[in-house]
């Protein structure tokens, strides 16, 4: 299979879940961009208060609507029951809308999920070459790790990395309750309980100066740690 054939076959067989929360400004180009490979984009519109569900419809992905802000997780959830029972597509990538994700990524794990067998392939930032993040940063995701790790008995590099590889059979095993960003660690350890074969990828993160105003803080992060560091005692 050559790499054209590859391009075609992983869009075929992997849809985006991309939840949207004021992307205004970005998601049009982010949606378009990634509907080159992917055609199946399911955007989640988290209770916006400005026109990005338009833009994403405009743009070509199928939206669905959170009425009001729910959070993340409560978004990522809405997107895969919805690709559960609406399509027959082996695999699911989440996504971000902000601009961070590349597609090139999502189908370097598809890849690797498919040659190797494997359910689960979770994005790392730390197994890349390329990494764009500050020392603070670095400190506070490699302790989120290690806690992840003693929490879930999921040795990850990168607990925290919402780029994720998902089989059907995997995603089905997920039922998010923690909607706001303590979902990621809920991810990890549904999925480590799944007994599921696994693994990670090396993953590039574009930290532009739009991501970075959008993203969480690093205070945020460093509270999210410390709920982690709380359950391990």
């Amino acid at each position: 299979m050559n790499e054209t054939e590859k391009t075609r076959r992983a869009g075929e067989e992997v849809a985006l879940i991309v939840p949207i929360y004021n992307e205004g400004s970005v998601v049009k180009e982010v949606i378009k961009n990634a509907l080159q490979t992917f055609p199946n984009v399911i955007a989640i519109d988290d209770g916006s208060t400005d026109d990005s569900a338009q833009l994403a419809h405009e743009a070509g992905a199928t939206v669905l609507r959170h009425a009001i802000n729910l959070g993340q997780g409560a978004a990522l959830q809405t997107g895969i029951s919805f690709f559960l029972q609406a399509s027959d597509l082996p695999y699911l990538a989440t996504f971000d809308s902000d601009g961070q994700h590349s597609t090139a990524d999502v189908e370097a794990m598809w890849e690797k999920a498919r040659t190797e067998g494997l359910d689960i392939v979770f994005g790392s930032r730390f197994l890349s070459t390329h990494q764009e993040m500050g020392l603070a940063k670095r400190v506070v995701l490699k302790t989120a790790a290690w806690a992840t790790a003693k929490t879930t008995r999921m040795r990850l590099t990168d607990a925290h990395n919402g780029l994720r590889l998902l089989s059907r059979r995997a995603a089905s095993t997920l039922h998010l309750q923690q909607n706001r960003m303590a979902h990621a660690s809920e991810i990890v350890a549904q999925l480590g309980r799944s007994g599921l074969p696994w693994a990670e990828a090396p993953v590039n993160i574009r930290y532009t100066d739009y991501s970075r105003a959008k993203g969480q803080s690093l205070w945020n992060s460093i509270n999210i740690v410390a709920d982690l560091l709380m359950g391990v005692r």
